[in-house]
C-alpha cells in the first residue's frame, strides 16, 4: 500500500496546503486523510485512480475543516509564524506578483478555486476533478472557465483588459 500512497503524498499535501493556506492544518488534513484512507483501503475500487480517490477525501475533509473553522474561527499556530518569517525571501518583485495571485486565487468562490487548483496546480483531467468535487464534467469546465476569467480580471492592470500572460491553460 505504501508503494500506492507514497508517491501521491506531495500532491496531496501541495493541494491541502492551497486549499486551507496553513502548512500546519494542511499537515493535519493529509494526516486525516490517509488514516481514512487506511480505514476505508478495503472500499477502494480497483479499476479507479488511487490519486483521484485520496484527492477526494482529502477534498470532503477540507470541506468539513473549513466549515468548522468559519463557525470556531482561526487561530494562528506560533509554528507557522515562525516558519514564514525564517524562510528565504524572494526577490521584490516576485513576492509581490505571487502575493497579488495567491489574493486573486483567494477572492475566488470557493467551486471555482478548488476546481483551478484541481486542475492547474495537481494536473488532474476534468474527469477526475469532476469525480473529486461531485460535478458532472460540464460543470467543472464552466466553472473552470469562469474562475479563470475572473482570475484574469482580477490580475488585470488598470486599463488593461486581461492579464493572459500570468495565466495558462492547463487542458
Amino acid at each position: 500500500m505504501i508503494d500506492i500512497v507514497g508517491p501521491i503524498i506531495p500532491s496531496l499535501r501541495r493541494y491541502a496546503r492551497a486549499l486551507l493556506r496553513d502548512a500546519v492544518a494542511a499537515d493535519d488534513l493529509v494526516q486525516d486523510t490517509l488514516e481514512r484512507a487506511i480505514g476505508r483501503w478495503h472500499q477502494r475500487r480497483e479499476d479507479a485512480s488511487t490519486r483521484a480517490w485520496l484527492l477526494t477525501i482529502l477534498h470532503n475533509l477540507a470541506i468539513n475543516t473549513m466549515r468548522r473553522n468559519n463557525r470556531r474561527g482561526v487561530a494562528v499556530a506560533i509554528d507557522a509564524v515562525e516558519e514564514s518569517t525564517m524562510a528565504t525571501l524572494p526577490s521584490q518583485e516576485a513576492g509581490l506578483a505571487q502575493r497579488d495571485v495567491l489574493r486573486a486565487v483567494a477572492q475566488l468562490p470557493e467551486d471555482q478555486r478548488t476546481l483551478l487548483l484541481l486542475i492547474a496546480l495537481e494536473g488532474v483531467s476534468y474527469a477526475e476533478a469532476a469525480t473529486i468535487t461531485g460535478v458532472p464534467v460540464g460543470t467543472v469546465m464552466s466553472r473552470l472557465s469562469r474562475g479563470r476569467e475572473r482570475l484574469r480580471r482580477l490580475l488585470a492592470e488598470p486599463g488593461e483588459t486581461a492579464a493572459r500572460p500570468m495565466l495558462r491553460s492547463v487542458k
